[in-house]
């Protein structure tokens, strides 16, 4: 696919690389909308002349003439390097009038029905995912711009319609896994929207009631039905009133778990699992006081179990977690603390904390309360808070944090503590990245992850390891050992419902592509579109935030085209390293040297090569000796490696490339 066109919210098109196609005026725009909901069929000239200028009464005498121009217009925009005189590929003439030939994976909008369509027929997890990630690709109402367009209103309607039952199906699916909690949030804004579908609120109540709060529940069928009579002048269906009795009654059927007999359609059976958790987490409520110390400790090992399901799961830890940690620091009793904080003991495998201000506050609790441990506490607690202090201060420049780390990792192997080692070594895995070329040690840390993890069973850490090694052995150019690492990460997610674990074995397939494959830039590019929608709701900011234009800049760079000049590209946390480059892209020299010489030093973290060599590039073009002296010394011990590859996402090739480069730029007289 090269070219890919967006109609679930503005019309938009994107280039082989991911950058927008600028579509120039309304009329052109109209053009290609109309052609695109005619999904691939012609539209002869005369019926895009009347919708054009539909809003007019009578087209123009030029009318005719004027589409022929907006059409050779999109044709240069959609297809820059076609060879004059050659037929459009694309856009094409054919009888009366014009068809777009997008392929099927071209448009969002038939991505998006065909997605929906499929999740039908699939695991509730597997469908879950699906509807997920076709639901991100929706930026606003379908054909934004041509809301009052009456060629579009069917295509409108149709897509808007799909879009509710994909909400509404995506929330049956979480009820039937047993993710209520995770449902309520969207159907209170779904029905709140659309007032008038029985279905969604019958399972915003049935997702209340699962989650214990029976009034909320009510509230929400009585206020459904106050909306029916006042507005409609109808009582609620049938469906709606049995709930309400259901609910009043506490019927069993009604307990948590698939098997609901209010959705004849799915007729699932019951889920053991999910009974057995009702009746443990109901027991629990029972006989546990409401004020009790163990519910802390508790709170933490759901909060931990539920970071790696991924998405709202991970974003909700992180904040319940610093929660727990405040109440337990409010008790006064820091052996508490201590547990509370090195009870969430998550396998993290990217450089980049997703919250800076949350991770700060973190490891600011776990200094207090190393501090304020007695001298008698176990050296376990010690070691745990030291590998909290040495996981969330990663990416900084922090003396602490690599000292902390070996602190806990000496404690952990003296006390022959399997998962306290685990939990150690990803510290120490976090502070390997003070100077470049060190991912032969990081691969000895992975290899000592997925041993000692599959020795004991902890199936989190031996993820750890495939994943850490993959990074590893994608630095040092051995892919065949990078596929192993990655189809064991990616078995033991099956195995285990990892879903987080898809978006880096996904982003390393691309990168895999890119570096030994001979793809076309925008299969390449279109590979890492793709990648990048796995993000999308994955809870992992740190991650998402900039990464799908940088992958897209090394790809240019790699085929010697310019940086991105889209002005409207979020480069997150990269932009100090891509802004001299954007300005040569821009032909503004003065602008790339003052923002070559403004340009700190690079995080220390997974992507440290990679933006070393972004700042050689800029300084190889600006002939800047002095930042090509301070590139080559930084860049000179990672010498057999990839650059960026160690990242286990994208590359800028290898780094004696960049080295031969430098080195000859140096050579060269002034």
């Amino acid at each position: 696919m090269g070219v890919a066109f967006g109609v679930l919210g503005p019309v938009a098109a994107w280039d082989g690389a991911g950058d927008a196609i600028a579509l120039k005026g309304p009329r052109h725009r109209a053009v290609l909308a109309r052609l695109l909901v005619a999904r691939r069929r012609v539209v002869p000239v005369g019926r895009l002349v009347a919708d054009l200028w539909a809003d007019q009464g009578e087209p123009p005498a030029d009318a005719v003439g004027a589409v022929r121009t907006f059409v050779a217009a999109l044709r240069r925009a959609l297809e820059p390097e076609r060879p004059p005189r050659t037929p459009a590929r694309l856009l094409v003439t054919e009888g009366p009038g014009y068809a777009l030939r997008g392929e099927p994976e071209a448009v969002d909008a038939w991505r998006f029905e065909r997605a929906v369509t499929a999740a039908g027929t699939l695991p509730d997890l597997d469908a879950l995912n699906r509807l997920e990630e076709a639901l991100s690709w929706w930026r606003g109402p379908a054909y934004a711009d041509f809301d009052t367009a009456p060629w579009a209103r069917a295509e409108r309607s149709r897509l808007a319609e799909l879009r509710l039952h994909a909400v509404e199906r995506r929330a049956e699916v979480q009820l039937a896994l047993g993710r209520a909690a995770m449902a309520v949030p969207d159907l209170d804004s779904h029905v709140a929207e659309h007032p008038w579908r029985e279905d969604a609120w019958r399972l915003l109540a049935l997702a209340l009631y699962r989650t214990g709060r029976q009034g909320d529940a009510l509230a929400v069928l009585r206020r459904a039905r106050t909306l029916l009579v006042e507005q409609l002048g109808a009582d609620p269906g049938p469906t709606l009133r049995r709930l309400e009795a259901d609910i009043l009654d506490q019927a069993a059927h009604l307990a948590p778990g698939p098997g609901d007999p209010l959705d004849r359609e799915r007729a699932r059976p019951a889920d053991p699992a999910e009974r057995v958790w009702s009746q443990a987490t109901a027991a629990y409520d029972r006989t546990v006081a409401s004020g009790a110390r163990a519910r802390l400790e508790s709170t933490v090992g759901l909060l931990r179990d539920l970071a790696v399901t991924g998405g709202g799961g991970l974003e909700a830890a992180r904040g319940h977690r610093l929660a727990a940690i405040t109440a337990a620091q409010e008790l006064g009793d820091p052996e508490l603390t201590a547990r509370v904080i090195g009870a969430y003991d998550v396998p993290a495998i990217w450089t980049r904390v997703d919250d800076p201000r949350q991770a700060a506050d973190t490891v600011r609790a776990a200094e207090l309360t190393l501090a304020a441990l007695p001298q008698d506490a176990h050296p376990a607690a010690r070691a745990r808070l030291l590998a909290t202090i040495a996981l969330e201060s990663r990416g900084t420049r922090s003396a602490r944090g690599p000292q902390a780390a070996r602190q806990a990792e000496d404690i952990a192997r003296r006390l022959n503590d399997p998962a306290l080692l685990a939990f150690a070594l990803n510290g120490t895995f976090m502070q390997t990245f003070h100077r470049a070329g060190l991912a032969p040690r990081r691969d000895e840390i992975g290899a000592e992850l997925v041993a000692l993890s599959a020795r004991h069973g902890m199936v989190t850490y031996e993820v750890l390891g495939h994943l850490v090694r993959l990074q590893s052995r994608s630095a040092l150019v051995d892919f065949d050992g990078a596929d192993e690492h990655a189809a064991s990460a990616d078995r033991l997610a099956e195995r285990h419902e990892l879903p987080l674990v898809g978006v880096f074995t996904d982003w390393y397939r691309v990168l895999r592509l890119s570096a030994t494959g001979s793809p076309r830039p925008t299969e390449e590019a279109t590979a890492y579109r793709r990648a990048a929608l796995r993000l999308d709701g994955a809870g992992m900011p740190g991650l998402e935030h900039g990464l799908l234009p940088l992958a897209m800049l090394c790809l240019r760079l790699r085929h010697g085209r310019p940086a991105q000049t889209d002005e409207h590209l979020d480069w997150g946390p990269y932009e100090p390293w891509v802004r001299p480059l954007v300005s040569l892209a821009h032909d503004r020299p003065a602008d790339a040297r003052a923002a070559l010489r403004a340009l700190p030093d690079p995080p220390r973290d997974l992507l440290f090569e990679a933006l070393w060599c972004l700042a050689a590039r800029a300084a190889l073009a600006l002939d800047d000796h002095r930042t090509m002296e301070r590139a080559l010394v930084e860049l000179t011990p990672a010498a057999a490696e990839l650059a960026g590859a160690g990242s286990g996402l994208l590359t800028l090739g290898p780094v004696a490339r960049h080295l031969d480069d430098l080195t000859a730029a140096l050579r060269r007289p002034r």
